[in-house]
């Protein structure tokens, strides 16, 4: 496991050149994730911002082998890729299947949730950036309430679906969120769920200066407040027990969280809330953070 940036390898395989927006954080947990895993990996990658940041066929910024897949179908090629791998012998190769939210919660659940039944040996990554962004910024299931994307311009009226649950639901053995501007926490979750046999799911926070609206210099301080204000909490369901990871477990008291306007006011995709809106938020964050305080006493989800 990664103590400090320090001891990470300094070979990089999102190469220059890439076609990544100014301070994507998306781009970063790339990075983290090959930072982590090195180059013995097969991507799976469905249609997402992902399919563009490489590049134009035929080059490509990704320097490891990537199949690029449909919408729907994250979870079904990279169950196919994990049996022609064990078909040939070949056991030394992680096969991660990476894929958006639009690709996750919504079109490619059907998939995901099939390789999730079936114990697929693969690491699923779903890098939530709230909305569908290559397309344009529209609402997903995983869009927050009272958001605004091109298809809810008053804002969204329904809350983000919880998908780490759903996974839960499946009993898979490794479940864990993770945010760009925690890295090394993102890097020993990918690498324990490397020695782990079956389906892993990891969910990222992927803030997005593009559709979020905020400037492009904050993307790092935007990942931090949605954590310290307990709107994104850090954890891991292993085996079906539950446990904090920092700095979310400093935060079981709610006194040491920071308020969620403080994150809703930096982003002027939230322009439309009003103090009813945030009051409810704050409501809502409150009630999970008592659910997942039980969950930790309790160890079991």
């Amino acid at each position: 496991m990664a103590g400090s940036i320090k001891e990470l390898s300094k070979e990089e395989y999102l190469l220059k050149g890439h076609g990544a927006c100014a301070g994507c954080s998306l781009a970063i947990s790339l990075r983290l994730l090959f930072k982590a895993l090195g180059n013995k990996i097969v991507m799976v990658v469905p249609a997402c911002c992902t399919s563009v940041i490489p590049g134009p066929y035929p080059y490509t910024s990704l320097a490891v082998p990537v199949q690029n897949m449909l919408f729907e179908a994250t979870g079904a090629t990279a169950s196919g890729v994990v049996a022609a791998f064990h078909r040939r012998g070949i056991k030394d190769v992680t096969v991660v299947g990476w894929a958006g939210d639009g690709g996750t919660v919504d079109i490619g659940i059907q998939a995901l949730s099939g390789a999730a039944e079936r114990g697929t040996d693969f690491i699923y990554i779903c890098y939530d950036n709230e909305a569908y962004g290559n397309t344009g910024m529209q609402r997903s299931g995983a869009t927050p309430y009272g958001a605004w994307t091109t298809t809810t311009p008053t804002g969204k009226k329904e809350r983000k679906k919880d998908t780490p649950f759903i996974m839960a639901a499946h009993r898979i053995p490794y479940i864990a969120t993770a945010c760009s501007s925690y890295p090394i926490d993102f890097i020993n979750k990918l690498r324990k769920a490397k020695e782990i046999e079956g389906t892993k799911y990891i969910h990222i926070l992927a803030p997005c200066p593009t559709g979020w609206r905020y400037d492009t210099s904050k993307t790092v301080e935007i990942g931090r407040l949605a954590v310290q204000t307990g709107m994104w909490v850090l954890f891991e369901i292993e085996n079906g027990k539950f446990k904090f990871n920092p700095p979310s477990n400093r935060l079981i008291d709610k006194a040491k969280r920071r308020p969620v306007k403080e994150y809703l006011t930096l982003q002027g995709r939230f322009r439309n809330l009003t103090e009813d809106d945030i009051e409810r938020i704050q409501k809502w964050v409150d009630e999970d953070w008592e659910r997942y305080c039980k969950l930790a006493s309790n160890q079991y989800v």
